[in-house]
């Protein structure tokens, strides 16, 4: 099978042997994952209406994200062409870091106890 290697930038045609295929020998589509992934879901009992292919991968992110991964990996996991594509879908779920608050009118309140000379 040739496929698209788009993974070291400039996208390159290569012959691969295919890991998963279909019953007659034909590569996996999206639409033949999707279609495979209701199949398992409807006979796991998982609700249709948050249990799509596509939950799957928010599911792979969030659990990236909530492990402390680096955005630039979870970037490069998910192929998203840019970090800003990565960051604007899942910023609400990476993890904020204790920071202080109110530094600037700690700031000025400190130095207007000072006193003046």
């Amino acid at each position: 099978m040739e496929l698209i290697d788009v993974t070291s930038g400039d996208p390159v045609r290569r012959s691969v042997p295919l890991l998963f295929t279909t019953r007659r020998g034909n590569p996996f589509t999206d639409r033949t994952w999707s279609r495979e992934w209701a199949d398992w879901r409807d006979a796991a009992g998982w609700p249709k209406e948050h249990g799509t292919f596509h939950a799957l991968r928010h599911f792979f992110a969030t659990t990236l994200i909530t492990n402390h991964a680096e955005p630039q990996d979870v970037q490069r996991l998910l192929r998203h062409k840019t970090l800003r594509i990565t960051l604007e879908t899942y910023v609400h779920w990476w993890p904020k870091r204790e920071r202080q608050r109110g530094l600037v009118s700690s700031i000025l309140q400190a130095a207007a106890r000072k006193p003046r000379s």
